[in-house]
């Protein structure tokens, strides 16, 4: 098991717990779990006895009170775990209770981040649409606001917890007359008149994971499930994203190290032209060249931790470490895949899953051209 430098000994120990849970009880149900197309709620409720879920949120909103490391603790277990980058609960943990805690009422804490930790209320973050990805102020959702109450209309595409979520953090544009400054967040509860959940989308890798398209037809929700300020929705979203990118850098480097380690030993054991697979000099070659490229990424995310920290994380910062670390990913997985060889194709390999489920952590929460925008406007 590879225990990152930045957790502390409670951190060692809390990641023991988590990786063994993901060892036992969530790797062997992977190919149930990807042909029903949803993790079942009762793993969600066994990551909550154990306190996995939205383990940094304050005690008194149900949470176990620690700090952020211990969700990263989870995330990198998420990318190691064979299939694990298939788990909302990231979204759940990482992103979404940070949303509530940072930005909403009290009433709004109380209310949502208890159930969110006992796994009682499954959330998702509902931005994308058919024709706006990486560019959330082209979104089309609207918000009217009709005396105390929201009307909102409106599609969401590719939503993480869609078929299984109870609520759902809604971007939608509640003056279209201002761009990135018209967007506000509203909470939208499942159970909403006029609310419905498309089909479980199909995927190219992911495929445990309930990825839904959503439906908004004249659904009011009271003005009381604002988050935050009207019109500033698309601020809350850019405060967020830094915390949001390193999480999924962090995922990316767990599920490359578990990559490399796979093959590291196949390799050992593969028996080529009478020789191990190891004893070939391309072999040692490939497998140096992902070692560095490891070695690399690692020390970006470590740094990218400390400065979560000590609360200095900013935008670029964030770009570079999802930029880097998913493109990294990407390079080793298919280097290894390609040491499999044929058999690196077959579902039955653990490895063609990696490569499967790398391909989107090049594209969500900010694709790798957006992350160079980013970073190339602070030079």
């Amino acid at each position: 098991m590879y225990t990152p430098e930045w957790l502390s000994e409670e951190g060692k120990i809390f990641q023991e717990m988590v990786h063994k849970i993901f060892r036992e009880e969530f790797e062997p149900h992977i190919e149930e779990y990807e042909a029903q197309g949803i993790i079942p709620r009762s793993f969600w409720y066994r990551l909550a006895e154990q306190g996995i879920l939205c383990p940094s949120m304050p005690v008194e909103y149900g949470g176990s009170g620690t700090d952020f490391t211990f969700n990263m603790a989870v995330g990198f277990e998420c990318g190691y775990a064979i299939g694990g980058t298939n788990l909302g609960i990231t979204m759940q943990s990482d992103i979404l209770a940070y949303y509530l805690l940072n930005h909403g009422t009290e009433e709004q804490r109380r209310h949502y981040l208890p159930g969110m930790c006992s796994a009682e209320l499954i959330g998702g973050l509902a931005m994308t649409e058919p024709g706006a990805g990486s560019d959330v102020q082209a979104i089309r959702t609207t918000a009217a606001r009709n005396g105390d109450q929201y009307e909102i209309n409106g599609q969401k595409t590719f939503i993480t917890n869609g078929q299984s979520a109870d609520f759902f953090v809604v971007a939608c544009k509640t003056d279209t007359s201002k761009g990135a400054n018209g967007i506000s967040l509203l909470i939208v509860e499942a159970d909403r008149e006029g609310f419905a959940r498309g089909r479980n989308l199909s995927k190219l890798g992911q495929k445990a994971a309930d990825t839904s398209e959503l439906f908004f037809d004249r659904v009011c929700v009271p003005a009381a499930n604002l988050l935050g300020e009207e019109n500033n929705g698309f601020f809350i979203l850019m405060d967020e994203l830094p915390r949001e990118r390193l999480a999924v850098a962090v995922k990316s480097i767990g599920a490359a190290q578990r990559s490399y380690e796979l093959t590291r030993d196949y390799i050992r054991e593969r028996v080529v032209f009478g020789k191990k697979l190891e004893e070939f000099q391309n072999t040692r070659f490939k497998m140096a060249e992902m070692k560095t490229q490891l070695a690399a990424a690692w020390a970006l995310v470590d740094k990218c931790m400390d400065k979560m920290i000590r609360g200095t994380l900013d935008e670029v910062d964030g770009a570079l470490v999802k930029l880097f670390v998913s493109e990294a990913e990407g390079r080793i997985v298919d280097e290894c895949l390609q040491l499999f060889g044929g058999w690196g194709y077959m579902t039955e390999y653990p490895i063609s899953r990696f490569y499967a489920d790398a391909r989107v952590r090049r594209i969500f929460a900010g694709t790798s051209e957006i992350m160079k925008l980013v970073i190339s406007r602070k030079l």
